[in-house]
C-alpha cells in the first residue's frame, strides 16, 4: 500500500510529499513503504500511462493520483517537497521547476548527470532557499554509520587507505526492468555506466569520512567488460583519491559476481571491514600480523534516521538539521561531483587529474 509509517518522532502534519517519475526502480521503495503519520504520497507524476497502471496495480493506488507532468501535479496536489525516481538528466529539471516554488527536492544519487546540471541545481536551491538532498541506500547501513563513529573515535589509529566496493552482476544480468534499463546504460541520461551509477557511492561516503574534504588528486581507469550489454558506457572502474595523509581507492563495477556494497578501512593502529549494512569487523594490530577480531551485528538505526523519506520529512520540519558533510548534504554532493567529473576526464586522458 502506498506509503507513510506510524511515527512517534513526528510533531508535524504529514510532509506532502509529490513523487516525480517512476522509471527508477528505488521508486519501489516510497510505493512499498508502510504507512507513516511523517508524510503522505499526493501525487505522481509519470507520463508513461502503461508504466504508472503496472505499479497502481502492484501497490493498490489509485490512477486519479497520477499526472503527466510536474505542474500538473504540483497545481492539483500543493506537495511541499517531491522525490525524483527519473532519470538522473531530468534532475535538473524538477530542481528547476520545484525550487522557484519553494519545493523542497530529493534525488537520487548521484546528485545529477554531470557537474555543468550540479552547480546550476545547487544555484536554484540555494536562491530559493529549499532543501536539495540525496539519496544512497548506504546512508542507512548501521555499519556505514558505526564505520565513520569508529573512525571519528580513532578505534584504528589515523586513517591511511579506504576501499569502497559497489556494485553487482550489470544492469542487463540481474534482468532489470526496461524502463530503468533503457537509461541506466544511456551515457547522456546517466552521465555514464558503473563510475557514475556506483563511483557515487565511494565518492560519497569517503567524502563524509574526510569531513567534507576535496581530495588532492583523481586517477581514474574505465573498462568495458559487457560490450554486449553496455555497449555506449563503462561497466568498470576503478578510481584512486589522494589525500594529504591518506587515500582512498574506490571499486564500482557491474562486474561483481555476487552485489555488493561494502568497505575497508586501514588506519595506523588497525582496520574496520563493513562487510554488508549490519555486519561489522574491527581488527586490532598485534605485532607483525597477528590481531584481535571484534564482530559485530548491528541492528537497524533509529528514526529518521533509518530510511531517507522519514529523514526528508524531518528536515523539512526542522526536526533534525543536517550538517555540511553529511551523506545527504548537497556540500558533500557537490565534492562527490567533482569526483565523478574528475574521474571521467581522467579515464578519458589517461591522465591524473588534481582538483584546485
Amino acid at each position: 500500500m502506498l506509503a507513510v509509517m506510524a511515527s512517534s518522532f513526528a510533531q508535524h502534519a504529514p510532509v506532502r510529499l509529490g513523487v516525480v517519475g517512476l522509471t527508477h526502480s528505488h521508486v519501489h521503495w516510497i510505493l512499498g513503504s508502510p504507512k507513516s503519520d511523517a508524510y503522505q504520497i499526493v501525487g505522481i507524476m509519470e507520463p508513461n500511462t502503461d508504466l504508472a497502471e503496472r505499479y497502481a496495480k502492484q501497490y493498490k493506488f489509485s490512477m486519479d493520483m497520477v499526472y503527466p507532468t510536474m505542474d500538473a501535479m504540483i497545481k492539483a496536489t500543493s506537495p511541499h517537497a517531491v522525490t525524483a525516481f527519473g532519470t538522473i538528466f531530468e534532475h535538473l529539471e524538477v530542481v528547476e521547476t520545484c525550487a522557484p516554488k519553494g519545493i523542497h527536492v530529493m534525488v537520487e544519487k548521484p546528485l545529477a548527470v554531470n557537474l555543468e546540471h550540479a552547480k546550476k541545481m545547487e544555484a536554484l536551491a540555494k536562491k530559493h532557499k529549499i532543501h536539495l538532498i540525496t539519496n544512497y541506500e548506504t546512508t542507512w547501513y548501521p555499519t556505514m554509520q558505526k564505520s565513520y563513529d569508529l573512525l571519528k573515535n580513532k578505534a584504528v589509529g589515523d586513517v591511511r587507505k579506504v576501499i569502497i566496493r559497489d556494485g553487482h552482476k550489470g544492469p542487463v544480468r540481474i534482468n532489470l526492468e526496461p524502463e530503468f534499463l533503457s537509461w541506466l546504460i544511456d551515457p547522456i541520461q546517466n552521465g555514464a555506466g558503473a563510475l557514475t551509477d556506483f563511483g557515487c557511492y565511494g565518492a560519497n561516503l569517503i567524502t563524509w569520512f574526510m569531513d567534507g574534504k576535496k581530495p588532492i588528486s583523481v586517477t581514474a581507469v574505465t573498462q568495458q567488460m559487457q560490450k554486449e550489454n553496455n555497449p555506449l558506457v563503462d561497466d568498470d572502474a576503478t578510481i584512486i583519491l589522494t589525500y594529504e595523509n591518506s587515500n582512498a581507492i574506490l571499486q564500482p563495477s557491474w562486474n561483481w559476481p555476487i552485489g555488493r556494497k561494502d568497505l575497508e578501512i586501514y588506519g595506523t593502529l588497525g582496520a574496520i571491514y563493513a562487510d554488508n549494512s549490519s555486519n561489522l569487523r574491527v581488527r586490532k594490530s598485534e605485532g607483525y600480523d597477528r590481531y584481535k577480531e571484534e564482530k559485530l551485528e548491528l541492528k537497524p538505526l533509529d528514526q529518521p534516521y533509518n530510511d531517507p523519506f522519514h529523514y526528508f520529512s524531518a528536515i523539512i520540519n526542522n526536526e533534525i538539521s543536517i550538517q555540511p558533510s553529511d551523506l545527504s548534504s548537497l556540500e558533500n554532493n557537490m565534492v562527490v561531483m567533482e569526483i565523478l567529473d574528475a574521474a571521467k576526464r581522467s579515464a578519458k586522458s589517461k591522465k591524473t587529474v588534481v582538483l584546485r
